[in-house]
Order: structure tokens, then sequence, then C-alpha cells
């Protein structure tokens, strides 16, 4: 053989690795499952002081139930002390903890590929994508209203995305549909673009409604009635209040056991204390409530204990992310969550920067790693977050998804199996010699290290060559490899056009809304 044809040989082995590297393979890895310890912020005696100051808080201030005569008749019965003329309920020391008991520590989430349904509670972190902004950005069109197109191409990126094992819900609100129908478009992209798990719609309680009765057509009514199908977001109006229509939508998803996040929305210094043990203390205290009327509704109905938590920027106003103090308020929540017995809602790729840039990093490495050691079992936001949660961001989604994978890696511990310990590495390569080429690392290269599909680690004059390209440029080529190679998965076509059906009825039935 000539030195030619080696050359050859050996450039056609190198062009088949790289055909390797970057072909089209649509995977999800499995849920998270910690082999690391979580970290443990609050000693026994805070604890016992917060669960205390949250007791006295729902016994002497009360919460609020407002424009929900139902809600308060149901409280009455369970024994509360009931406040119709204002609205407010106080409810005795331990009552809220008896009815909380009745939900279940952790439950499985099903979606229509089996093999991508998740567990949520104990040691399980499932991450999920970017929710509710109105706003989208990437690299070409800048700044702009969300659109149907928008919403559908994110719902692609997510299922394109190793890492990612929720669908997720509202990955940004599509502007170009009437308000009052956009959920049955949002919701028809997660049940055919995707086969990862969803969350329903909460905006109004007959949406939340439309949510059960598409996923029974997805999925069955029976198996609906029986297995959870749907986590859903439902926000706390905090300070200590409870509105009708986010009550309603729980309501509707408890009654079908479909899943609850019940998640205190505060800024620290507007919508809490200051301080953290304050803020803590009202987080349970909303929590105790929240979780309580879910399993009034129905005893059993799976819940998680949510807790979106900022600080405020005092010279601005605006919330801040990726503080010292979120992160001691995430940390402290679940310790909370896991003596209540429930999964824990928390974290993400947060953010307040205005472009996927330094800032944008650093906060979300702060949040995404806070919630990993604060033992979160159900992760939104996690990946295309931008703007303090206004702008979902086309290049920040495929950055952040590519980190999750660091996540994955992190909550595995350490391999202390045989091969684990690299023995055999270590008398085979003779001091003095390298590893590179040694039996340990041929057979082990392949998945021994994360390995990136965004960042660069090629030599300066390599990158300078291929266009000395930043992250947000590499990004956006990602962003277009991935929607331009994008593969529907199978759907039964019966189920499908039933889907279509429903949609179209429900539209025709109303006119459009856009308030």
């Amino acid at each position: 053989m000539s030195d030619t044809d080696g050359r050859r040989r050996g450039r056609g082995g190198g062009a088949a690795r790289r055909a390797e590297r970057t072909a089209v393979v649509i995977e999800t890895a499995k849920y998270i499952e910690r082999q690391i310890p979580n970290f443990e912020i609050l000693n026994e005696e805070a604890l016992e002081i917060i669960e205390t100051n949250a007791e006295i808080i729902l016994e002497e201030i009360g919460v609020s139930f407002v424009d929900n005569p139902v809600a308060l008749e149901r409280w009455k019965n369970a024994g509360a002390d009931v406040d119709f003329e204002i609205e407010r309920v106080r409810i005795p020391r331990g009552l809220a903890r008896r009815l909380v008991s009745t939900a279940p520590a952790e439950y499985v989430q099903h979606a229509r590929n089996p093999e991508k349904s998740v567990r949520i509670g104990g040691n399980s972190l499932v991450l999920a994508p970017v929710y509710g902004p109105p706003f989208v950005r990437d690299m070409a069109g800048g700044r702009r209203y969300a659109t149907i197109e928008d919403f559908n191409n994110f719902v692609k990126l997510g299922y394109m995305s190793k890492w990612l094992h929720h669908s997720g819900g509202t990955v940004c609100e599509p502007t170009d549909v009437a308000v009052n129908k956009r959920h049955l478009d949002m919701l028809l992209a997660h049940m055919t673009l995707t086969d990862k798990p969803f969350m329903g719609s909460v905006t109004e309680p007959s949406r939340a409604q439309d949510s059960v009765d598409m996923a029974k057509i997805l999925f069955g009514s029976d198996f609906v009635e029986k297995n959870t199908v749907m986590t859903s977001l439902i926000n706390i109006n905090s300070p200590m209040t409870f509105d009708s229509i986010m009550i309603g939508a729980m309501e509707n998803f408890a009654k079908h056991n479909q899943a609850c996040i019940v998640s205190p929305f505060i800024v620290g210094g507007a919508m809490a204390p200051v301080s953290v043990a304050g803020t803590l203390t009202q987080v349970l205290a909303e929590v105790l409530a929240g979780v309580a009327y879910n399993q009034m509704v129905r005893a059993g109905a799976p819940v998680i204990f949510g807790a979106f938590v900022t600080s405020i920027d005092m010279n601005s106003g605006a919330p801040t992310f990726g503080t010292p103090e979120a992160t001691k308020i995430l940390q402290g929540a679940g310790q909370l969550a896991r003596r209540m017995k429930l999964p824990f809602r928390s974290g993400g790729g947060l953010c307040g920067s205005k472009l996927p840039d330094a800032q944008a990093a650093y906060e979300t490495a702060n949040t995404l790693n806070a919630a990993l050691l604060g033992g979160v079992n159900f992760m939104l936001h996690a990946c295309g977050w931008l703007e303090g949660g206004l702008v979902s961001s086309y290049e920040k989604f495929v950055m952040d998804a590519d980190q999750l994978g660091i996540l994955h890696s992190l909550a595995s511990g350490v391999d202390m199996s045989e091969n684990g310990q690299g023995m055999s590495a270590i008398r085979e390569v003779a001091p003095g010699g390298h590893y590179l080429g040694c039996e340990h690392t041929q057979s082990n290269f392949k998945d021994a290290f994360w390995r990136t599909e965004v960042l660069d680690y090629k030599p300066f004059e390599t990158w300078l060559e291929d266009g000395a390209k930043d992250t947000m440029t590499l990004a956006a080529e990602r962003v277009k490899f991935q929607l331009s190679n994008y593969q529907k998965p199978s759907i039964d076509i019966a189920i499908e056009e039933a889907l279509n059906a429903y949609v179209a009825e429900k539209k025709s039935a109303v006119p459009d809304s856009f308030v």
C-alpha cells in the first residue's frame, strides 16, 4: 500500500467519523435519577421555625379565595374559619397538613411514546423548556411578538433536544392567534409535533377542560382518568391570594387525576418580605393552602410543591435572576417540599439579560446548578428563557439544551465500577507514557466525557479559518440545522384527524377574541 493510499484511507476514516458526529439522530435521554446528595442549606431549627410561622400565617392572617364561593364552602366544610364577606379563609393549625398528606410523593406522567414517560418526585429531575413569553428573539429577526409558527418551531426544537425530557406548555405565546383559541393550537402542536410529555392550558377553567378532552382523544378516556398525562402550572397570586381562574383550572385537572404545580410567583421585596426566611415562610403557607385545596377536590391527585422566587433590583424595580438570595430560597424550599413528601418544582435557565450573552450565561449557570443541587424534581424554563421571561430565544434554547447534558453528567455521580476505576489503563501505560492509545481509552472515549453540540473548542487557526464564529452564531446554525432536519414522530392517523376535528369545531363555535 502506498503512502497516498494510506493518507486517503485516513482521510476517509476522518470523514466517516465526522459524518457520524453530524448525522441526524433524534433521541431523548431518560429523565435524571440523581446519584448525588441534595444540598441542605437549613438546619432542623430553622426548618421548624419556618414551619411554625407558616401555620401562624394560615391560622391568624389567612388566605383569600376570591370570586369562588364553591371553594369557600369546601373550606368551611373541611373545618376552616371562613369570612364570606371578605373571602378570607383562616386554616386551623394542622388542618392543611392533614389534607396535604393524601398527595403522592411521586407519580408517572405518561407520554404518548411510552419510552419517554417520566417519573416526577423522589430522586428524579425532569427538564422542561421555557414557559410563557409573549416575545421571541433570533439572530436574524431580532425581538418580535411570537407567532404560532414560532411556537411550532420551539416544540420541534424541544423534540430534537436529547437532554430535554418534557415538551412544556406555553413555550411562547402565539399572539397571531385569538386569545380564546390559541390554547387549542398549542395543545395540538404538543400532541402531534412531538411525542414527549406536555403541559395543559390554565388561562381559563374551560381551557383546562379542553386540555383534558383533547388528552382523552390522544390517550383514550379511560386511560386519562386512571393515569396522569399532563402536568400543569397553577400560579398563586402572591401574597396569599388564589384567584378563581387558576383555582378553577386546578379543579378541572384534579378532578381528572391530572397533575398540578401549585407555585407561588414571588418577587422578593414586592410580593414577599426581603428576607430569605420570611419569603420561605410565605411560600410554605401559600403552597400548604393550595395543595390542601387540591386534595379536597380529589384526594390522591398528583400535585407538585412549586416555588418561583426572584429578588428585586432596588435601583430599577426589575426582577433579578441567578442571585445568591434566590439560590438560598430555592434550596430551602426544596427541603420544605421533601419534609412534606411532595415533588418539588423550581429553577431553570433563568436570566435577566436581553441577549444570550455573558450575563445570560452567568445567571443561567447559577440557576441550573442551584436547581440541581437543591433537589428540584420538575425544572420549568430549563432552556430558552431570556429577558426575565419576556422572551423565548431560539439561540439560547439550543445553547441551554446543550448545557443540560452537563446536569445529566453531574447528577450521575462518580463511576466506581471496575471500568470506572481505570486500573487496567494505569497498568497498561508505562511511567512517562500517554493514555491516548490504550485499550481503556479506546473502549470508553465515545461516552467518557460530555460533548457539546454547540460550543467551539477548535484551535485558534482553525476557528479563524471557519469564520471566527461566536457562540450565538454557532447556536443560530444549530437552530437552522435542527429545524431543517426535523422529522415528525409517527401518530395514528385517526387520532390526529380526531384532534384536528376537535380543534376546528371548538374554533368555529365562538368568534375570535383578542382580550
